[in-house]
């Protein structure tokens, strides 16, 4: 009997897939627990139908991380920080105040997680960051730590 799997079944297969499964083992087990529907037309073309919207969802999404990407490159991020002896700061500039300094002066709202710093900034200087923007599309921040007044 051949039916559309409506979740992830281990050892069937993946949400929103076609498979053929035993008649007993789909009556009994998958379509009680709405595991899966039976195979019909219409239940294709739905399943059809869904499918063209997720790739029209996707590619929507990924055109919005490269329109990000290419604000990221005009944009430069300035942090004022306080400062000891030799330039160190108190404390450090983090992905947090990076983001939402970001979203302040740019006007690009980017999570905290998908800027990647392998380690706190600690001194004054330019900086490129990395940005995951998803759909492997990533961007550069420039960040400038200046002396706060």
């Amino acid at each position: 009997m051949k039916v559309i799997l409506q979740q992830d079944v281990k050892g069937q297969g993946k949400k929103g897939q076609l498979i053929e499964a035993s008649d007993g083992y789909a009556r009994n087990f998958l379509l009680p627990r709405k595991l899966a529907v039976a195979a019909t037309n219409e239940n294709l073309n739905t399943m059809k139908q869904q499918e063209k919207a997720k790739r029209a969802q996707e590619a929507a999404e990924r055109a919005a991380a490269l329109e990000i990407a290419e604000q990221l490159k005009s944009c430069m991020v300035k942090i004022p920080a306080k400062a000891g002896n030799g330039g160190r700061l108190f404390g450090s500039v983090t992905s947090k105040e990076v983001s939402e300094t970001l979203k302040a002066q740019c006007g690009i709202d980017i999570a905290k997680t998908k800027i990647v710093m392998d380690e706190p900034i600690k001194a004054f200087g330019t900086y490129q960051l990395k940005c995951k923007l998803g759909y492997e599309v990533s961007g550069t921040v420039n960040v400038v730590v200046t002396e706060s007044n």
